[in-house]
């Protein structure tokens, strides 16, 4: 017979950040507030982009895509986390907490292969500009982009399963604002080590492949923009490449730190602080990096805002 601690649960508790009413009013307001201006500076971006002709271009096409994965990103996880610090008990089903970590490892993963179209697209652009425009047309474009989704929404479905298929005996509290894979792979009763390196090397394959492929693009970059015998050229094209890598650097360097783990049983609180990095933080920035020195986002963005007038 099954002891009381060995019987199945049927939720989780989230441990979230801080069980102190003034923290948590500071942080709801300041997570809200971070929520609603990612949501609006993304929907700029998608709307600047599907309005404007002259930004039908692959970078900018890929950008708007990028924007609506920051955008499902925050929605995963923000609204039951602004709810969570209303409560004193921050509780979730299994149900629940293993469909938000699915959608986490889909728009992940979807973020991931798009970094690497991203990349690739610039290293087309810079190593091999005569046949940039026949090799990256409309439909190309289209097809990578979609092959992007596609595979981001099938590679976790195996995982996810098998993890869903482990036994959750007890205890069942999360040490995390939400169910992200490290922290609910825990939990799970009996010997873990087959699940741990099973999950490692999937982490290992997704992130460090793709990881390794933006790397290989932008040493070839380098090589390329340093052989330009034109100053103006080689910032020229440097500038179009430096808000990807700025992304790319806040990105990885959190979700490396999160997921390349060879064990998972030791977290820390300062885990809770990274994940928002890519939860978060980098959903919010994106916006901004990507528009911060563009002229014709500024441009079409003035646009916008004149019609928008008009219209009103």
């Amino acid at each position: 017979m099954l002891s009381e601690n060995q019987t199945s649960i049927h939720e989780f508790i989230l441990v979230g950040f801080s069980n102190t009413a003034g923290v948590q009013i500071f942080l709801l307001i300041l997570f809200l507030l971070a929520y609603v201006l990612t949501l609006c500076g993304n929907l700029i971006i998608i709307a600047i982009v599907q309005l404007h002709q002259q930004l039908h271009t692959p970078m900018y096409l890929f950008l708007s895509h990028l924007s609506l994965i920051e955008i499902g990103h925050m929605t995963n996880t923000t609204p039951k986390m602004l709810v969570d610090f209303l409560k004193e008990k921050k509780v979730i089903s299994t149900v629940g907490c293993f469909t938000q970590l699915y959608f986490n490892l889909f728009l992940g993963l979807t973020e991931n292969f798009l970094l690497v179209l991203m990349a690739f697209d610039r290293y087309l652009a810079i190593c091999n500009p005569l046949n940039y425009t026949t090799l990256m047309d409309s439909r190309t474009c289209r097809n990578l982009s979609v092959g992007c989704w596609v595979g981001g929404l099938l590679a976790p479905i195996s995982p996810t399963i098998m993890l869903c298929r482990l036994s959750f005996c007890g205890p069942n509290r999360i040490n995390h604002f939400f169910c992200d894979l490290v922290p609910v792979l825990t939990l799970p009763c009996g010997n873990k080590t087959f699940t741990e390196i099973f999950f490692f090397l999937f982490t290992c394959s997704m992130v460090l492949g793709c990881f390794s492929m933006i790397v290989v693009s932008y040493v070839k970059i380098i090589v390329t923009i340093l052989r330009m015998p034109s100053t103006g050229g080689r910032h020229k094209a440097f500038s179009t490449c430096s808000a990807h890598l700025i992304v790319v650097s806040i990105y990885y360097g959190s979700v490396m730190y999160m997921y390349l783990r060879p064990s998972v049983r030791d977290i820390r609180d300062s885990d809770k602080i990274v994940s928002v990095f890519y939860c978060t933080v980098t959903p919010f920035l994106n916006p901004f990096i990507y528009s911060l020195r563009n002229n014709k986002v500024h441009e079409s963005f003035k646009l916008m805002l004149v019609k928008t007038k008009a219209i009103s």
